[in-house]
């Protein structure tokens, strides 16, 4: 008996995940427009721990030739489902907590993949703080509120005389405490809701004005002193701009459609024969103090959603477009980290990026040895036979190129501004310290710069795609979608240009797809423990 009940049970789980299963690629496939068997196959090899681009490159028989963005939004999607099943069962849970969950709520529940009408079903049953209405029910006004909501009683006043008592001391208290209870069921109707809901995605403004006192600390942010534009029209820039500046305290914003509009929707909706006002009232204080604020919030987080998407996207491609730069190749480097009162770092690499000496010159204010320097370099350029220079394009950029383009060499040097955005980080980074321990952060520093014009993909891979200067308000979208997002950039341009392992450094291999760090690791291990010829063989 207990054997038949086991296999009951495990029948009923595995047609659940099944179930689960189809509803997921189904789901995928119609929010796509990739086929169903497609979508299934996809999901199996994600499952399995491919990368996508080595989905993208290496399984295309299997995919039917999905490029990586169709692989993307399938894993997308996957995600976004697993995580609104997760909240679906919790919330499932908490009304069966309350004894409230019918057969009708439950379906409803579990047929939806719209989280918003997700938590429009969930919202009556929310576990909230003590609200006004919360109070007038314990005050005995609930079933005043029904007379009333009902709109057929013409002297309401004398119907709310029975409901003066206890902690009610008068009629007017009785009818204020079930508009109440009415504002806190227009606030929970499902279609309430998605008027008000679609009035906002068509009419909403955001609206931005400066905080009282603050105009001389938000002078950057002068253009939203006294601002306001359509919602659905606002550039991402300008969006993350404002969302900043509110955060900083500078700016107090709002976004709202016409008030008028919304309140004559939920009037068209909720009021009938309301003779005696009551429910009208109600509905502008519902709209006012829980519609409108609610809603408003949603749309505060789906705008900036939207923002962060459109910013992440750039951010993606500017970094895609420098990753694949076309590399200068292995020539021998002279790089040099221009400064003013700090002076030019200056070093000297091999073919191969190995760095064979550093010195500083000081060209610039307020030292001005610039006579010295151009001899330093040139003697430097001979000593080591150097092919190409290679200028960071930060603080004295352009004056130290200007420098050295006044300088005659005997062979044909070429002369570069490399874009230094992140060599910093690098420079003080843990795997710099490793590799240069005996050298400060302007070494590290000028020798990242001279290996980027080598082969940008090959160091900027080995800096926080975030620091590389490639977009705006990095600091300000979802850092984890930033993360991925840009993570998943460098991993495609790895896997599209490929790799020499012989040269090839563990920050590099990591990204090919179907190395992670540690087996990196053990290929550089392996390499420098038995040659590079070895090494590549392996």
């Amino acid at each position: 008996m207990a054997e038949n009940t086991h296999c009951v049970i495990m029948r009923i789980f595995t047609a659940s995940i099944i179930f689960m299963k189809t509803a997921l690629i189904t789901h995928i496939s119609s929010e796509t427009g990739i086929a169903a068997g497609q979508v299934e196959r996809t999901l199996s090899l994600l499952n399995e721990g491919a990368t996508i681009p080595f989905i993208a490159r290496y399984r295309k028989e299997v995919t039917g030739n999905l490029d990586e963005l169709q692989i993307a939004q399938i894993k997308s999607g996957q995600e976004k489902f697993e995580k609104l099943e997760q909240r679906k069962e919790t919330i499932l849970h908490a009304i069966e907590e309350q004894d409230k969950l019918t057969d009708e709520l439950k379906q409803a529940i579990q047929n939806t993949f719209d989280p918003v009408e997700l938590e429009d079903l969930y919202l009556p049953f929310k576990q909230k703080r003590k609200t006004k209405a919360a109070v007038a029910r314990e005050n005995g006004l609930e079933q005043l509120a029904r007379i009333i909501m009902a709109q057929r009683e013409r002297n309401i006043e004398r119907q709310a005389e029975a409901f003066v008592k206890g902690k009610i001391t008068s009629v007017e208290d009785a009818l204020q405490g079930a508009r109440d209870i009415i504002a806190e069921w227009i606030n929970e109707n499902k279609k309430a809701r998605m008027m008000i809901r679609q009035l906002f995605e068509r009419q909403a403004v955001i609206t931005a004005k400066v905080v009282k006192g603050k105009e001389e600390e938000a002078q950057k942010y002068t253009d939203y002193f006294s601002y306001e534009e359509k919602l659905n029209r606002i550039k991402s820039h300008r969006l993350l701009a404002i969302r900043r500046s509110e955060r900083e305290g500078f700016l107090r914003v709002s976004i709202r459609p016409p008030e008028e509009y919304a309140l004559e929707r939920l009037k068209r909706y909720f009021i009938r024969n309301d003779t005696s006002g009551n429910v009208t009232l109600a509905v502008k204080d519902s709209y006012k103090r829980l519609l409108a604020p609610s809603i408003e919030t949603e749309f505060a987080a789906s705008s900036k959603e939207r923002a962060d998407e459109e910013a992440i996207k750039v951010f993606a491609e500017n970094l895609k477009q420098l990753l694949l730069t076309a590399p200068l190749g292995e020539k021998r480097i002279l790089a040099i980290d221009p400064g003013f009162r700090t002076g030019c770092k200056v070093v000297c690499l091999d073919a191969q990026g190995k760095l064979l000496h550093n010195d500083t010159i000081y060209p610039h204010p307020p030292q001005s040895q610039d006579a010295q320097a151009m001899k330093k370099i040139n003697t430097l350029v001979q000593q080591y036979k150097i092919e190409a220079i290679a200028i960071g394009n930060g603080t004295a950029g352009r004056e130290t190129e200007t420098l050295i383009r006044r300088i005659r060499f005997h062979d044909d040097v070429q002369v570069f501004i490399v874009n230094e955005a992140g060599a910093s980080v690098y420079s003080a980074s843990p795997e710099a310290r490793e590799e240069f321990p005996d050298y400060d952060v302007t070494v590290r520093g000028a020798v990242s710069i001279g290996r980027r014009l080598m082969d940008p993909l090959a160091e900027l891979v080995k800096i926080d795609p975030k620091s590389i200067g490639v977009g705006q308000y990095q600091h300000d979208v979802d850092q984890k979608k930033l993360k991925e997002a840009l993570d998943r950039v460098v991993e495609s341009c790895v896997n599209l240009v490929g790799v020499d392992v012989n040269t090839a450094s563990k920050h590099l291999l990591k990204y090919v797809s179907g190395l992670g760090s540690q087996l990196a690791q053990n290929i550089i291990d392996y390499g420098m423990s038995t040659g590079p010829s070895v090494r590549a063989k392996s």
